[in-house]
């Protein structure tokens, strides 16, 4: 098959072209959107990666997901003061309106980032305090030593304190509240990249920024950013195919064989640092959405166990996800300090053994409830959700499903009004910590925010606040054990599978697969 029209390039730009002379547009089309502007505001993928190409960390992970200088140069624990980690900030740096980016724009950020409406608050809790030293070194002080810091920091965004004071944007837009701030669709950032113009879930356009640090230090390939979401799978192939877009995230796994098969067409995939699983609200005492009036069937760990077992797992590889994805036992993917093989084994579908848990925890007859899944975030998701609700209708659990745009979806999860979701989770600190402190510990304003769930246990939550200043790596490893064992015995979340990842691409974009699946444009080429 051959492309029905070749790859648009622009020659020149008026505005925007690095100044190594790259001008290349790059047309990018995903499933979903980012869901706002604001660096602080979600805790998201998409949202993410956006934000990536105009806002920058102090540190980043580069493809490979290693670590990466961006807008510090060196970071280090102190010598005299074992809670304190000092960042030294890259001079000459500017944001995007020219003001200079200073270690006042540090504290600002983090100080911003710790705030209540932060959806990035959970990296955060260790910190007592940010302190300028002067223009270009931050000291962070920690409550005890805290050895893993820096890996809370790739995905924090540095704002600058004068254009956010100027816009009225000091506060983070509360996602939760549907609140639409100036921040949610301008942005001024240090990165490779400027806003050009923005219409949610429409199109995103991003123009090279000529002053950019790193120009001379990165590929920098393209001077313009096309960026287009197309939530129907068959649209997004087509554009691919017709030449319309040179790169999709998120090739269709029943679309891998057309793709890879095309004249000036690649597929490159990669196993994603995700995990894609269930959740359940065990802690209400009557659901919402069920049919089961004064109780509520989740909070019986048999219910639980049961629908664990329920779930075949190699089915939904073989049939919705055609081989692409790898079946979990737990909801840590094994680039995770914490996983194991032993904890992450599946066990096989039973659907009597299944049925008898049910029996016994007084739902012979089973019950109906809703289901929430998003239907533009993960690969295959809604037909996911479609193929566990058959699943469990075998033992007489039926699923009202209820699937819908993540913008939608995500906010059920925020607010706990939700009582049987789907979710996936990515580990950027490659710490089992970063899970617990977001999907484990009580949900209590400082942590636990995406734990609806009701499951609230002190203990594990003492052990799971130690992790942030336990230096000797072997305690802190057996604690980190210890609480997954918590995790699995109370069968917290039913796991589904780790993610793969496919990008289509033109064989004139020159990228390898991030398992973070958050591609970085600095670090592409144009062939």
């Amino acid at each position: 098959m051959l492309r029905t029209t070749a790859i648009l390039t622009i020659a020149t730009l008026a505005t925007g072209a690095f100044a190594d002379g790259h001008s290349e547009t790059l047309r990018w089309a995903r499933a979903g959107d980012s869901l706002t502007l604001d660096p602080h505001a979600q805790n998201e993928g998409p949202t993410h990666t956006l934000a990536h190409q105009i806002y920058e960390p102090l540190i980043i992970r580069d493809q490979t997901g290693a670590f990466e200088a961006a807008l510090a140069t060196e970071w280090a624990p102190s010598e005299t003061d074992p809670n304190v980690w000092t960042f030294k900030l890259r001079e000459g740096v500017t944001f995007s309106d020219g003001a200079a980016f200073t270690a006042e724009d540090v504290v600002f950020s983090f100080t911003r980032a710790k705030s209540e409406n932060s959806a990035m608050k959970e990296l955060l809790t260790s910190i007592n305090e940010i302190r300028a030293v002067d223009d270009y070194t931050v000291e962070f002080v920690t409550d005890g030593p805290n050895p893993i810091l820096p890996s809370n920091f790739t995905n924090l965004f540095m704002m600058d304190s004068g254009w956010a004071e100027a816009n009225d944007v000091v506060d983070v837009q509360n996602m939760a509240d549907g609140e639409t701030t100036f921040a949610a669709t301008n942005a001024n950032g240090t990165g490779p990249y400027s806003v050009v113009s923005r219409e949610p879930d429409v199109k995103t356009v991003l123009e090279a920024n000529p002053d950019y640090w790193g120009v001379g230090e990165f590929p920098l390939g393209y001077g313009r950013i096309e960026y287009t979401p197309i939530q129907n799978a068959a649209t997004r192939v087509a554009a691919l195919l017709s030449g319309e877009v040179d790169f999709i995230q998120d090739v269709p796994v029943q679309d891998l064989g057309r793709v890879a098969e095309t004249e000036g067409l690649v597929v490159k995939s990669a196993p994603q640092n995700r995990v894609i699983f269930l959740g359940m609200n065990m802690g209400a005492d009557d659901l919402e959405r069920d049919n089961v009036d004064g109780a509520n069937p989740f909070a019986d760990v048999n219910v639980r166990r049961a629908m664990n077992m329920a779930i075949n797992r190699d089915a939904i590889r073989q049939v919705v996800m055609r081989g692409q994805s790898q079946p979990a036992g737990m909801i840590a993917p094994p680039f995770v300090n914490g996983w194991t093989a032993e904890l992450d084994a599946v066990q096989d579908a039973d659907i009597e053994a299944a049925k008898a848990l049910l029996a016994e925890a007084g739902y012979a007859d089973g019950f109906t409830v809703q289901m929430d899944c998003p239907n533009d975030r993960y690969v295959n998701d809604e037909a996911i959700c479609q193929a566990v609700a058959g699943m469990l209708g075998q033992i007489g659990i039926t699923i009202n499903l209820n699937a819908q745009s993540k913008a939608l979806h995500f906010p059920l999860i925020q607010n706990a009004t939700t009582d049987l979701y789907m979710l996936g989770w990515g580990v950027p600190t490659y710490d089992s910590e970063y899970i617990f402190n977001f999907l484990v510990h009580t949900k209590d304003g400082e942590r636990g925010s995406w734990n609806p769930t009701g499951f609230s246990d002190a203990d594990v939550d003492a052990k799971i606040k130690s992790l942030a200043s336990e230096t000797d790596l072997d305690a802190r490893n057996a604690t980190i054990a210890e609480i997954w064992e918590v995790v699995q015995d109370q069968q917290l979340y039913l796991p589904l599978h780790h993610q793969v990842l496919n990008w289509g691409m033109t064989d004139a974009v020159g990228t390898e697969v991030s398992p973070e699946d958050d591609p970085k444009f600095k670090h592409f080429e144009a062939n």
